[in-house]
């Protein structure tokens, strides 16, 4: 028997309306797929028959029919479903020719067909191959009707060539047409390859449509006079023109008497294109105007009358064309508003996906560190005490208890007693007390026959549960700085989700309106690229082929951008390309209130080339400026090694967002971790914020540091131990304002201790760097530097570093100006 699946009911739910309920949305959901699925195969069934029809009716030149053929092949490898239906409608289209050859076509047909099955016999059927296919079959059928007629010539030879060439070349020619036609291009922006072959086609298509007449009008005319309007009110004048052109010319290939056709499309798409902005009236007034001028110029009243209601009943169709299928093509041409808005919207949602995940990664790390701190949290005294009480009297029970007469005597007759002297032992052993045989108590000895085995088996037990016990907290704090570290990197990718969410912000209508403030200046731009629009972080991108003589971007966009956005704007970076004509790229941004300039000198010990000092002035990025000085253990290649490590470290977390303390645990955490050797090193950082002058100073083991005002010397200074010798370590953060002129000196200990232990340092140091009259920043290093060497009399006993950094007002190199009718940039909403 076999069981029956189970169905599985939630509370409150009937059987059988459930069941019938989901089954019945089932079958009306798989219907109307089926249905619209049925549809959309039969439209375009029916469109590219429609289009095989015509093709196969295409003649030009009075004899040649290149275009069946190679629709047929890229009909086989598009769309093989509809490869009968297609091939019956060519070979009837080409029936009803103006030069009917439907024998010839079937044979090409055949041929071109053979051929492929014979390639896929052997797996080589690919979709490269089918331009030369396409000029084989033509080649064969053609000459074997040449050579079968007794009209062998060597014009009719080079019709065959030309024929054939055609062929090829329209196989190509539709590989990219189709998939554009039918809408299935995977990309939403076409190359301008592809849409002269898209059209090229659409012309061919129309071709297929000569000799046929209402009313005396030509079809051909009416659908070609359509597709320029189409394309001129997507494009403008460049693509309005370039569709007559091509239009023009295969028509006119087709039809002889129709040669001043490519003039007449030519110029009235281009004044059609010219007046796009007007809409669909002004595009079709712009049509119908060329037209009538070059009707009247080249025909008579009647083909000018004929003429004028073809490009009526044009304009008329164009009037009753829906907005959808407009906006449709306009998303494939490039440079219309349409694309760029697909754009936009493509480039918003992968910032929403990126967000989103981002966001995820951050939940998952904060989770994790919440786990971490869990399993790090240590155990109450209270509890750690009746844990080393249960096992120093189970271990020593089980040691000396076990193998003792007076076991049941003592833990079941007398245990209160009992507990009570281990206690006592206990209470002694962890004094750390040592009791020889005289000094035991009385009462244990009374009591215990082995208080001297009983005493050394706790000693014992104390030492291991000791050192487990050390390393047992060694492994909590690790865990704990875990915990700490992925907290941070949670944070991090927090904020990058909202930043990454504040760039998706729609900013093109922003983009526009400074492009035609520069423009409005004669100042020609390729491209604009808001990143940010931020108060105090703007960061706009420029792209411009501008020489580099003159400085446009400081002396012009960067004024008139602090004048529009209400705050002074600098060029941050300028990147000229190293190809001639390309666009050079240029970063605008937010100008700092303050600007820093540093200054550096340094020895080391012996005169030797490499010290164990390290030093950085480094921006990170985030309107905050970094000076760091570093000093290993020792000297030489090692101290060297020690010092660059923290600060590469230092700098790098600092540059990612990291909270400053926490990026000081983590650099003492990788030191600590990088060898069993002792490997420590002094930190002394100074974060500087270039939009306030408010100053971080964190210390490490370091030297006091010295802000010079003046005459006044303000010293900074912290006590705790380098980073990479304890786990735990004393971060100490000092926030200091500084002042417009404020002078900040850092130094390793080779320059501090220079006066040696009998002279108050810190007063020393104060009087030497009043002494320094240079307001220089490198000059004050220097000065200070050659002072220290001059006092051990050019001997240089230590590693030798000083860092200075001057803290000054920003002044914009070129004022702001203000220019007629430019209006100030609508900042759109930070997202919280």
């Amino acid at each position: 028997m076999v069981d029956k699946p189970k169905v599985v009911m939630f509370p409150g739910v009937q059987k059988t309306s459930f069941v019938q309920s989901t089954f019945r949305k089932g079958i009306e959901r798989t219907g109307l797929l089926r249905i619209a699925g049925m549809l959309t195969s039969r439209k375009w069934t029916f469109a590219l028959m429609a289009v095989g029809f015509l093709l196969g009716r295409a003649v030009i030149l009075e004899s040649l029919t290149p275009f069946a053929v190679a629709y047929f092949t890229v009909i086989f490898f598009l769309r093989r479903d509809l490869l009968l239906p297609v091939a019956a409608a060519i070979v009837a289209g080409s029936w009803l020719a103006v030069a009917p050859e439907p024998m010839w076509i079937a044979m090409e047909l055949a041929v071109v067909y053979l051929l492929l099955r014979g390639l896929e016999a052997y797996e080589r059927a690919e979709l490269s191959y089918a331009p030369l296919l396409v000029f084989l079959a033509t080649m064969l059928v053609r000459l074997f009707g040449v050579v079968t007629t007794d009209t062998l010539d060597w014009y009719q030879l080079m019709m065959v060539g030309v024929e054939a060439s055609l062929a090829f070349v329209l196989t190509l020619v539709f590989v990219q047409a189709i998939p554009v036609l039918t809408l299935t291009k995977k990309s939403s922006a076409l190359k301008n390859e592809e849409i002269i072959c898209l059209m090229i086609m659409l012309a061919s298509i129309m071709t297929g449509a000569v000799g046929w007449t209402i009313y005396g009008m030509s079809v051909e005319h009416i659908m070609s006079r359509f597709m320029l309007l189409l394309f001129a009110l997507v494009g403008g004048a460049p693509l309005g023109a370039s569709v007559g052109v091509v239009a023009g010319l295969i028509l006119s290939l087709a039809d002889t008497n129709a040669i001043v056709q490519m003039s007449l499309l030519a110029f009235a798409g281009l004044l059609a294109g010219l007046l796009r902005e007007g809409g669909k009236m002004a595009v079709a007034f712009g049509m119908l105007l060329g037209s009538s001028i070059l009707s009247i110029y080249v025909g008579n009243q009647a083909d000018v009358m004929a003429s004028t209601w073809e490009s009526v009943i044009a304009a008329t169709m164009l009037m009753f064309t829906p907005k959808s299928i407009i906006r449709i093509i306009s998303k494939y041409v490039p440079g219309t508003q349409e694309h760029v808005k697909s754009q936009h919207e493509y480039a918003r949602r992968v910032r929403d996906v990126t967000a989103q995940r981002v966001n995820q990664f951050s939940e998952v790390f904060r989770q994790l560190s919440r786990s971490f701190g869990q399993l790090g949290q240590e155990a109450t005294e209270k509890e750690r005490r009746e844990e080393a009480a249960g096992h120093f009297m189970n271990a020593a029970a089980e040691r000396t208890c076990n193998a003792c007469h007076k076991r049941e005597l003592c833990w079941e007759g007398r245990f209160y007693d009992t507990y009570k002297m281990m206690t006592s032992m206990m209470t002694t052993v962890e004094e750390g007390r040592r009791l020889g045989p005289k000094e035991v108590p009385r009462e244990w000895s009374v009591h215990c026959v082995k208080p001297h085995q009983v005493l050394n088996v706790m000693q014992q037990q104390h030492e291991l549960y000791q050192h487990d016990r050390h390393w047992r907290k060694q492994l909590n704090d690790s865990r704990q700085l875990v915990a700490e570290q992925l907290s941070g990197v949670s944070q991090v990718m927090e904020d990058l989700a909202r930043e990454i969410q504040r760039e998706g912000q729609q900013l093109h209508l922003q983009e526009e309106q400074i492009r035609e403030a520069l423009e409005g200046l004669g100042l020609s731009i390729q491209g604009i690229e808001i990143i940010n629009l931020e108060e105090g972080n703007v960061e706009i991108e420029v792209y411009h082929t501008f020489g580099r003589g003159y400085d446009e971007c400081r002396k012009i966009i960067a004024p008139l951008l602090s004048d529009i956005l209400g705050e002074p704007i600098a060029v941050m970076s300028e990147t000229y390309p190293e190809k001639k004509g390309s666009a050079a790229q240029v970063i605008f941004g937010t100008a700092k209130a303050y600007e820093i300039e540093t200054g550096v000198a340094g020895l080391a010990k012996g005169g030797d080339l490499l010290s164990g000092d390290s030093f950085s002035t480094v921006e990170l990025g985030n309107g905050k400026f970094a000076v760091a000085i570093s000093d290993g253990m020792g000297n030489g290649e090692r101290a060297k090694q020690e010092s660059s490590t923290a600060l590469t470290i230092l700098q790098q977390l600092l540059q990612s967002g990291m909270d400053e303390k926490l990026a000081i645990k983590s650099v003492n955490s990788v030191l600590l971790l990088r060898s069993s050797d002792e490997i420590f090193a002094t930190v002394d950082v100074a974060l500087i914020d270039m939009y306030s002058a408010k100053t971080t100073f964190m210390k490490i083991g370091s030297t006091p540091s010295f802000i010079k005002r003046g005459n006044e010397v303000i010293p900074i200074t912290a006590n705790n131990l380098p980073v990479g010798i304890l786990q735990d370590i004393d971060i100490d953060l000092i926030r200091v304002q500084l002042q417009p002129g404020d002078t900040l000196i850092m130094m390793t200990d080779g320059i501090y201790d220079a006066p040696g232990h009998a002279v108050n340092k810190e007063m020393w140091m104060k009087r030497v760097i009043q002494e320094i009259r240079s307001d220089d920043p490198q000059e004050i290093a220097d000065g200070l530097l050659d002072t220290v060497v001059r006092y051990h009399k050019g001997d240089i006993v230590d590693d030798m570093t000083v860092v200075v950094a001057r803290v000054d007002k920003h002044q914009p190199e070129w004022a702001t100006f203000r220019w007629p009718g430019v209006t100030k940039v609508e900042r759109p909403r930070t997202v919280s």
